[in-house]
């Protein structure tokens, strides 16, 4: 059995290294090519170029690299159509993945296409569903009311659980050897989350760094840790040097123990800043509380404005259907609001714990791992 699978930014990678490691547990007679990064190699997998090319979100962002994408695109097609496999699988990056599915359902190769991460089309751009039909054979959905809109639109999909669900979550044992290897002890720890994207770093840096200062000046010993992503630490590193208050940052290109001090630091902190992003859910499965902050350029705001139908851009007030999580988007991303919001989460943080519960649940914890559950359900309908 061959698949080529296709991730474009780090949380694809990880959603294709669980379902590689799902779909190897049930058919060890798997192979794999196609893009990814480095969970994905861990995996097997040998990407056809460095999975970093793709990883760019906006409208202005996406111009400003639209030859190397273009590049890239037309790279990864020629590929599927010469591997021949018998499943395309596309992850998340649906404006990628999803057109190069439609070249190769054009070029009438015999391949089942299966895009993991079911676009939210109750989110924003509802019309992408017509544009799914009769190339995606399969749809896999992270949240568990995506199946019926889209067995409504006539395209089969399969609700598999979000993976944060089974990502490892740090003791309190754990959270308290972290405070006393840092020497930070009972202070006030604020987490520093500006995304996973080089122009997400670039665009929230200055306003977290100044924001972190404001609550220092608020709460004297307040000490940040900044758990970088590998292709963005070197710049986080750049870009930080400036901040009133210096963060710890753990590298994971630097340090093979990063990650595990980035668990047990989201389980230590008292709250976290975060980019708008699935990281809410991995602070959630901490039990860590959040404030939401994300801008964009100008005109990629404005089209989101007009495309966005949903209130809230933190999934923790998506699956819970409440409005626990405070964010500030756009041109609300502010450092003065932003402080004020973190004094008062972090003199009430049990005000969200409850919405935090209940998301976890709804997306599946306590059930088999997603990456398990997907690569079933690719199998069930394959065969």
């Amino acid at each position: 059995m061959k698949v080529f699978v296709l991730a474009g930014e780090p949380s694809g990678d990880r959603l294709g290294a669980a379902a590689m490691a799902g779909l190897k547990s049930l058919r060890p007679d798997v192979v794999f090519e196609g893009v990814g990064g480095d969970a994905m190699a861990g995996e097997g997998l040998s990407s056809l170029f460095p999975m970093s090319d793709l990883s760019v979100m906006g409208v202005v962002e996406v111009l400003g690299r639209y030859r190397l994408l273009r590049q890239r695109l037309d790279q990864t097609i020629q590929a599927v159509l010469a591997s021949r496999p018998d499943i395309l699988l596309t992850i998340d990056s649906p404006d990628f993945g999803l057109r190069v599915a439609r070249a190769v359902k054009a070029a009438g190769a015999p391949v089942r296409c299966v895009h993991y991460v079911a676009p939210t089309i109750w989110a924003w751009r509802p019309g992408r569903a017509r544009k799914l039909r009769g190339v995606s054979d399969q749809l896999l959905a992270l949240f568990p009311f995506e199946p019926p809109l889209w067995e409504a639109q006539g395209i089969p999909c399969d609700f598999v659980g979000h993976p944060v669900v089974a990502e490892p979550v740090a003791t309190q044992a754990e959270a308290q050897a972290f405070r006393s290897a840092l020497g930070i002890g009972d202070a006030p720890l604020v987490l520093a989350l500006p995304g996973s994207r080089r122009s997400e770093v670039e665009r929230l840096s200055a306003r977290f760094g100044e924001a972190l200062g404001r609550v220092a000046a608020a709460r004297p010993g307040t000490q940040v840790v900044l758990p970088a992503a590998g292709p963005v630490a070197d710049l986080v590193r750049d870009l930080t040097a400036s901040w009133p208050l210096k963060p710890v940052i753990l590298n994971p290109r630097s340090d093979p123990l990063a990650q595990g001090a980035k668990r047990a630091a989201f389980k230590a902190a008292d709250v976290a800043l975060a980019a708008s992003g699935t990281v809410s859910l991995e602070l959630a499965a901490s039990g860590t509380p959040m404030v939401i902050a994300y801008d964009m350029a100008w005109m990629t705001w404005q089209v989101a404005r007009w495309m966005v139908k949903v209130d809230t851009a933190t999934l923790v007030n998506i699956v819970s259907d409440v409005r626990a999580v405070p964010e500030f988007l756009g041109p609300n991303c502010q450092p003065g609001p932003i402080a004020d919001s973190l004094l008062s989460v972090m003199a009430n943080p049990g005000a969200q714990r409850a919405a935090m519960e209940l998301t976890m649940q709804r997306l599946g914890a306590g059930g088999e791992p997603p990456g398990l559950r997907a690569a079933r359900a690719i199998l069930a309908r394959w065969s």
